[in-house]
């Protein structure tokens, strides 16, 4: 980020990389929140709090919540996430596995963080 720009042209910045990698709608992203595949994957922790809910879980849910919000009513810890997400998108396509992705821990994980990788680019879902 360019600190000679504004923080208000960065934020700009940061909600329209949220936009783009965040392609489900929030109501495929809470539907998809309440399967037990959503809950199977991701990272619990560092002690890996058996049956508790990971961190990309949690995102999830704070990802519908913010898909929701109008842009004058975004925190600075909502702007912050939102870089978070973008980030965490970007890493893990970058780490795509080989052969058909349908039903793989790769994929759920990434939905969980609101990107379906089998949506087209840049396109949220119908």
């Amino acid at each position: 980020m360019d600190s000679a720009r504004p923080p208000a042209a960065a934020d700009a910045d940061t909600v329209r990389a949220f936009k783009r990698a965040v392609n489900m709608t929030p109501r495929q992203l809470g539907d998809w929140l309440e399967t037990d595949d959503s809950r199977a994957v991701g990272f619990k922790g560092a002690k890996g709090r058996e049956g508790g809910e990971s961190v990309g879980h949690r995102s999830g849910r704070r990802i519908v919540r913010l898909l929701a919000k109008a842009r004058g009513e975004l925190t600075a810890g909502d702007i912050a996430h939102m870089r978070k997400v973008v980030g965490y998108v970007k890493r893990h396509l970058a780490q795509r596995p080989e052969g058909d992705i349908t039903e793989t821990p790769w994929r759920y994980s990434l939905m969980n963080w609101g990107h379906d990788p089998k949506h087209a680019p840049g396109k949220r879902a119908a």
